[in-house]
Order: structure tokens, then C-alpha cells, then sequence
């Protein structure tokens, strides 16, 4: 009997694995049957977990409906990021360091909060360390976090079938940006509608963010981003607010979206060939460690969403950092030789353990 999860300092252990002896004497790995009642237990939840009883739904699929304001907005989006490159040029160092700066906390808002904190419970977070990464959540502008985890969890629990919101099934535009240019397939809704976030509905710094999400966007997003340039090195208002607000916003949705659509297309599967994920580094180093996609839908609980650290990761090193200062604990990670069982097992064989 293994142990699903390494015990170190500030680790939990939770779940367990079965492995099984072949005749010749080499040890595989038969099935790995996790204890849920555990994982439910040390996390609160299990609805990450993918719900093999889902069925699609017979008959025609709904037609399409588009959002023609999202449509419009994204388009004004992308073209106003266009614009800003050719302002880069013009642009003050200062200036281009504020923008990378606003890329990273905004990203961590994303990567080391809504997902590995709230979404998953891979780790928990001290209220500072929870209200820092709520307004870098909301200086991402990627939707308040309660509807973010609700989505995010249906992915994990739905996906790549209608009830995934952006199910990659569809297509590289649909799973990148096409999914928030249309409604919601029904299932999705449906689904949404039956997750128990009553994990999320307890934060009280994730509520008070989704009450007062709008002006925390218009401050945390665009303002303060556009401001500092402008009031404290003289900045172009225009540069101010082309490059640290609207070309960094671009730029931080494309890294995240590329997690949905080229991390589920493009890349081996090595910890198991039979879901559609993969391991892609480039998305890595653009999403601050979330392309390693395999590992992550393989083993969702696990805070570094890889088995190799802080490598293309800088929000593992994050989330590592916060626990040596305190700010964090409980850090959920799978043992080495649960990942090679499992990658005997079902993986492609495409590489190593590392």
C-alpha cells in the first residue's frame, strides 16, 4: 500500500493506491484507486475529481448563441493590445518593468489562487496571503473567483464533454476564446448549478471580491496599472494605459486560455494516454507553470500541478516561498513512486520520472 501523498514538512498525506505483483516479479501498477472519503476529508471537496458516470445527452446539440458584447469588447481588446506594441518602442524601461510586474501579480491572482487555492484546496493560505491574492485576482480580470473555481471545477469534474465549458472537443478558438463568445451549453449550466462551493460561499474574502468585483476591476485592472506610470516617472498617459493595462490584460488572457486549447492539443502523455491533456512547457513558461497539463488532470490535488518543482513553474516557487514566510501550509504533493506506478500504468511512455 502506498501512500498517495509524499509526508514532508508542510505536506499533507491523503489518499491511497493499490498496486499489484505481475508473475515475473516486476512491480506495475494495476489500478490506483484513490480513497475519496480522504481526499473529501483533508480538502473539503472532491469535485475536481472526473465524474466517469456522465453521459451526453442524445438527440442534436443546442444551437449557438452569441454574446455580441463580449464579441465586440474582445475584438476592441485585441486590437488596442495590437496598438500597444507599436508603443513599446516609445516606451520608458520603468515603464515596460511596471507592465511585466503587473503580468506576474496578476497571473499569481489566477495560478496560485483562483486554481491551486480555491479551485483545488491543493494548499492552504493565511488571510493575508488570501486577501493579496484576491486583488491580484481581481487585477487579472478573468471573472470573480467563486465563478471562476464553478467552472473550473465542472472542467475538471465534465471534461472534454458538453458539461466543460470549454470543452476542447470543439476546437483549438472555441476552447481558447470562442467559449466565452457564446452562451453555455446547457449541460455546463446544469452542472454548475449541482457543485457543492459551500467551501467557497464560507471565504469571506472571495465574497466580499464577488460583491464588489466590478470597481475592483475598473481600480485593480485598468487604473492603478495606467496611474503609476503617469503619476510617478511622467509617463505618456497614452503608453500608461496601452501597456501596463490593456496590452498586459491581453497578453495575461492568452496565457491563461492557452491552458484550455494548446495544453489539451499539443503535447506528450506520459502520466496517462487516455484524456486529451498534455504536458506542454511553453504554456508553462507563459502561465507560470500551469501547462503541465497531464500531470495536473491526472493528479489535480497536487499544489505544484508537476512532479519537477519549480522547473518552468514560478508559481510552485510562489506557493513555496509563502510557506517558508508562513503565509501558507498544508501543501498537497504526490509521492514519486505513485507518479511512476501511474505512469506504468497509463502513461505513453514519452519520458522519465524525474
Amino acid at each position: 500500500l502506498l501512500k498517495e501523498f509524499s509526508s514532508t514538512s508542510s505536506t499533507t498525506a491523503v489518499g491511497t493506491v493499490t498496486s499489484r505483483v505481475t508473475k515475473n516479479g516486476n512491480a506495475v501498477m494495476e489500478k490506483d484507486l484513490l480513497n475519496h472519503e480522504d481526499l473529501a476529508g483533508d480538502r473539503g471537496m472532491i469535485d475536481d475529481i472526473f465524474d466517469e458516470t456522465y453521459r451526453e445527452k442524445e438527440g442534436p446539440k443546442p444551437p449557438l448563441r452569441y454574446v455580441w458584447r463580449n464579441i465586440i469588447l474582445m475584438s476592441l481588446l485585441h486590437l488596442g493590445a495590437l496598438f500597444a506594441l507599436t508603443l513599446i518602442p516609445s516606451a520608458k524601461i520603468q515603464t515596460l518593468a511596471w507592465a511585466v510586474l503587473c503580468f506576474l501579480v496578476s497571473a499569481l491572482g489566477i495560478t496560485a489562487g483562483s486554481h491551486r487555492l480555491w479551485s483545488h484546496r491543493s494548499y492552504k493560505a493565511t488571510l493575508p496571503l488570501r486577501i493579496f491574492l484576491t486583488i491580484a485576482n481581481s487585477m487579472a480580470f478573468q471573472n470573480d473567483i467563486y465563478e471562476w473555481v464553478r467552472d473550473h471545477r465542472v472542467h475538471h469534474k465534465f471534461s472534454e464533454t458538453d458539461a466543460d465549458p470549454h470543452n476542447a472537443m470543439r476546437g483549438f478558438f472555441f476552447s481558447h476564446i470562442g467559449w466565452l463568445l457564446v452562451r453555455k451549453h446547457p449541460d455546463v449550466i446544469e452542472k454548475g448549478q449541482k457543485l457543492d462551493l459551500s467551501d467557497i460561499k464560507a471565504d469571506k474574502v472571495v465574497m466580499f471580491q464577488r460583491k464588489y468585483y466590478k470597481p475592483s476591476v475598473v481600480l485593480l485592472c485598468f487604473t492603478l496599472p495606467a496611474v503609476v506610470p503617469w503619476y510617478f516617472w511622467n509617463e505618456s498617459i497614452v503608453i500608461s494605459f496601452f501597456i501596463p493595462a490593456i496590452l498586459r490584460y491581453a497578453v495575461g488572457l492568452n496565457a491563461t486560455w492557452l491552458v484550455n486549447s494548446a495544453a489539451h492539443m499539443f503535447g506528450n502523455r506520459p502520466y496517462d494516454q487516455n484524456i486529451n491533456p498534455r504536458e506542454n512547457p511553453l504554456v508553462s513558461l507563459g502561465a507560470l507553470g500551469e501547462g503541465f497539463h497531464n500531470y495536473h488532470h491526472t493528479f489535480p490535488y497536487d499544489y505544484s500541478t508537476s512532479e519537477f518543482g519549480w522547473r518552468f513553474n514560478i508559481t510552485t516557487a510562489f506557493i513555496d516561498l509563502m510557506c517558508l514566510l508562513g503565509l501558507a501550509s498544508d501543501r498537497k504533493k504526490v509521492s514519486k513512486e505513485v507518479i511512476l506506478a501511474r505512469k506504468m500504468r497509463t502513461g505513453d511512455g514519452s519520458h522519465k520520472s524525474g
